[in-house]
């Protein structure tokens, strides 16, 4: 059965319509705007597509050429509305460059020229497809096996959009075979190319959801530091990285001095802010290479891949800074100091390995008057035999539970 250009035309008005319904509605329930830009192009391409089979022949050539152009607006709205996914501003001009190039070309140029007008409407579609493209591709922290789809479903609907522009010079078509037979393939291709343009949108707005998650799950929501977990993961790959280059990593583990004070004294909400100046600090001080997080209240800690002497540079870095913070609670001046214990290891040291080390180094500055930097000695011989003797001071420490004494008598 032949498929006629009205039927075609009805199908892709339809799919259209359904498919800038489906992504204005999920624009408004997941609020992101991005998607109701695409949804408001779909519905505009849809509009285009329906006012110029019904009444694109019956008004003459000028109104023919600005239901066109509508399409046009709504191409130049997919690539809007990428720009709007990536955190940028609708370009106006870029709206409206296209729409008005083809209007003054058919405008200008001479009726019978029917082929070069079909060429520049064409390239300027392909222009829009290439800029929607490139919009997409541009987060290159993604894998290229995530990204193909984006710059593949354009990169197709531009190459038969210039198909007969490739194949004009070499195929004679006085009988206008070859230009029916590309406008049934370029209708179908439309359909498909709005089916897959959709896919991609949807696969990437749920890549960039489920980032967000994992970074809300992996992120200390006070500090805007890496939480525990996330301080974890990361260092494992930072360590694995390094190991690969034979290259030593060093952990710095810090505790704001009395910090219990300063919420007894002044509240947990200024408590907070000195909690906010000291990650600020911890970052300003560290390079981009260095993985900082919040392992505790007033506990953060840092996985620097270097030796363990620039590490202790970097610690006294981080200590002088804070103590010249100049931190106010209650237009009173606060002293803020930190205890930092460090300690590194050769390529391939495990972080925990890493962490027990820093720890004990750690207790070493409290025990030896706060505010100073210490170094661990040497790496525990074993981890278990570690947590052992912690566990074992702990519960020396611990008040005796009723009737263990009797028992233990």
């Amino acid at each position: 059965m032949a498929l006629d250009s009205m039927t075609l035309d009805i199908v892709a008005t339809m799919v259209a319509a359904l498919l800038g319904a489906m992504l204005l509605y999920f624009g408004r329930q997941e609020n992101t705007p991005a998607l109701r830009w695409w949804g408001a192009a779909y519905i505009l391409g849809a509009v285009a597509i329906a006012l110029w089979t019904l009444i694109g022949d019956l008004y003459g050539e000028v109104v023919s050429l600005f239901l066109s152009s509508i399409g046009l607006i709504a191409t130049a709205m997919v690539w809007n509305a990428a720009r709007v996914f990536h955190g940028k501003s609708p370009s106006v001009t870029g709206l409206a460059i296209g729409a008005i190039v083809w209007i003054a070309s058919g405008m200008l140029l001479d009726p019978a020229a029917q082929a070069l007008r079909l060429t520049i409407g064409a390239a300027i579609v392909v222009i829009y497809a290439t800029l929607t493209a490139a919009q997409l591709w541009q987060e290159r922290r993604r894998t290229l096996q995530k990204r193909w789809p984006a710059l593949l479903v354009p990169a197709m609907h531009g190459f038969v959009l210039m198909l007969p522009i490739l194949l004009g010079n070499m195929l004679r078509d006085g009988d206008g075979a070859f230009a029916a037979a590309w406008v049934t393939i370029f209708s179908i291709e439309l359909v498909l190319y709005a089916v897959g343009t959709v896919f991609v949108i949807f696969m990437l707005v749920s890549e960039r959801i489920v980032s967000a998650h994992k970074r809300a799950a992996t992120t200390d929501p006070l500090t805007g530091l890496l939480n525990r977990r996330g301080f974890a993961d990361a260092c494992n790959q930072l360590i694995e990285r390094e190991a690969r280059e034979a290259r030593p990593v060093s952990v710095l583990i810090f505790d704001i001095d009395h910090f219990k004070s300063i919420n007894d004294r002044f509240g947990h909400a200024e408590g907070d802010d000195v909690l906010k100046i000291f990650a600020k600090v911890v970052a300003d001080n560290l390079r981009l290479t260095d993985l900082s997080g919040r392992i505790g209240g007033e506990e953060f800690a840092a996985l620097l891949p270097c030796s363990i002497e620039e590490a202790m540079v970097a610690a006294e870095r981080v200590r002088e800074a804070f103590a010249a913070s100049g931190v106010v609670c209650e237009e009173k001046p606060v002293d803020t100091t930190v205890s930092i214990g460090v300690a590194g290891g050769p390529a391939g040291t495990e972080l925990d390995v890493l962490l027990a080390a820093a720890d004990t180094a750690l207790y070493k500055a409290k025990r030896s008057g706060r505010n100073r930097v210490e170094a661990s000695a040497e790496l525990p011989l074993s981890l278990e035999r570690y947590r052992r003797q912690r566990a074992a001071a702990a519960s020396a420490a611990a008040p005796a539970a009723p009737g263990q004494a009797a028992i233990s008598s």
